[in-house]
């Protein structure tokens, strides 16, 4: 893997950090593969059941796309989009632990993640439109769905970065900590998560994912599905023998 890409295991936790902090984190095409293949790894793992993901240092999680390396002609794109990641669909809970500004590409990128930590002089934007571009990785796309319209139309437009009470207050991240606790706070987020079933846990992302693009019959019915696939599973059974016999369950994700 790339030295652009770090990967740490704790548990059943998977901590991956851009490894760039000379750029800002910014991606290169180097980056943009070793995040890709790290992913692709905790998603083949058993064994992982949570993923967080960082970047390097205290000053950006990431600035987005490596200008210098793009104006060789290099592009941080994978067949799973920008960075390795704005277009993938990742079946485990993904954390991202804002240690800085994620700005452009690096906002993007934040937001293809399930649940934020943001470190309290975090920075957060798609500033595309002040540079004569858009913001391409899936920021106009996902922004809109993630906060109330009028409100995504203006940090588009204006191309101006908001902090983190402000993100918090529109419910872009779900905690914002002193940025020398970012990753403990997000670990910590992540090991709650990861007491739980894993099976459950990802069928669970699922069905409010998919049921944020559906109408409600629609969604009932993949509910319904995911219901009687996991009241079959064996780490059903084993969470509620293990109730009864007042232990802490022994998941195996299936």
């Amino acid at each position: 893997m790339a030295d652009e890409i770090l990967v740490e295991q704790r548990g059943h936790v998977t901590l991956i950090t851009i490894n760039r902090p000379e750029a800002r984190n910014a991606m290169n095409r180097a980056a943009a593969i070793g995040l890709s293949d790290a992913l692709d790894a905790a998603e083949a793992d058993d064994n992982v059941w949570v993923v967080v993901l960082t970047g390097a240092g205290d000053k950006a999680f990431s600035a987005g796309m490596d200008l210098k390396a793009f104006a060789t002609g290099e592009f941080p794109i994978t067949d799973k989009g920008f960075g390795g990641i704005t277009k993938r669909d990742f079946s485990k809970p993904l954390i991202a632990a804002v240690n800085g500004s994620a700005l452009a590409g690096g906002f993007e990128m934040m937001i293809s993640c399930d649940m934020v930590v943001a470190a309290d002089h975090a920075k957060f934007g798609i500033p595309e439109a002040a540079r004569g571009l858009v913001a391409g990785a899936g920021g106009l796309i996902r922004l809109a769905k993630l906060i109330p319209l009028a409100l995504a139309y203006e940090m588009a437009l204006t191309a101006e970065p908001i902090d983190a009470a402000r993100a918090f207050q529109l419910g872009l991240v779900n905690q914002v900590v002193p940025g020398e606790e970012v990753i403990d706070a997000a670990l910590h987020l992540a090991e709650r998560i990861a007491k739980n079933a894993p099976l459950a846990v990802r069928t669970s992302k699922s069905v409010m994912k998919q049921s944020r693009e559906l109408t409600e019959d629609a969604s009932w019915a993949i509910n319904d599905a995911a219901f009687g696939m996991i009241g079959q599973s064996s780490d059903a059974m084993e969470g509620a023998i293990a109730f009864a016999e007042k232990r802490a369950p022994n998941w195996q994700g299936k």
